[in-house]
């Protein structure tokens, strides 16, 4: 059964674990307003499909709960589901391209390649982001990033010292099979993001080729 075959509820839990990376039986059950029982039956059907797995966690005297996240499979699936037409339905082509032309030209030409195609993405953000506040141009730059296929967010942090701060979040990476095999195309992205905003400082505070669950990047007004 693919995603868009699922019942709503087995989606929404796929897209709540792709967006939060964990959660128990009890708290999806809070959250989707559904019984402990049909909860369990969901994700019993899920992990049998291979899409989420467990680990049962222990919690202060009582009995261990099983913490839900996506598998790899699920991952896949899921930001396949989101973005059906982004570039990671072609992420297999992409790495073996890379991987023939290093072999052919060397790592350095494909440094060079990358490097290339993030100058031209500033080139193709710059326009659509405009000349308005932070505030406005990074909501313009979500949603760039969700109509490529990422899972983003933007969220305001509250400062004592008045300085606007941001927090963009991206749930899952439309390009994970080549940030895998070429984790310089991320360091690429945080540079694009700095060119993008000259008035802010960005860093980078959570990376999926971590092994945390979603990568995020701090913006700072200068």
């Amino acid at each position: 059964m693919t995603i868009a075959q699922h019942p709503s509820t087995k989606k929404e839990i796929l897209q709540h674990l792709l967006k939060h990376g964990r959660a128990t039986a009890h708290q999806l059950a809070t959250t989707f307003e559904i019984s402990p029982q049909a909860t369990r039956r969901h994700l019993q059907d899920l992990e049998a499909e291979g899409l989420i797995q467990h680990q049962s966690v222990q919690q202060g005297m009582g009995r261990p709960q099983h913490q839900y996240k996506l598998s790899p499979q699920g991952r896949s699936r899921v930001t396949a589901f989101l973005a059906p037409h982004s570039p990671q339905r072609y992420g297999e082509f992409a790495v073996s391209v890379l991987d023939t032309l290093a072999e052919t030209v060397g790592d350095e030409k494909v440094r060079e390649v990358l490097r290339k195609q993030w100058q031209r993405k500033v080139s193709e953000y710059n326009d659509r982001l405009g000349t308005g506040s932070i505030q406005e141009r990074l909501l313009e730059l979500v949603q760039l990033r969700q109509e490529e296929g990422y899972m983003a967010e933007l969220l305001a942090i509250e400062d004592e010292a008045k300085v606007q701060k941001f927090f963009l979040a991206e749930h899952n990476c439309a390009i994970s099979e080549v940030a895998e095999s070429y984790p310089s195309v991320c360091t690429h992205e945080l540079e694009m993001f700095a060119a993008l905003l000259p008035d802010c400082t960005v860093e980078r505070t959570h990376w999926i080729n971590n092994g945390e669950h979603r990568c995020g990047y701090l913006i700072q007004a200068k």
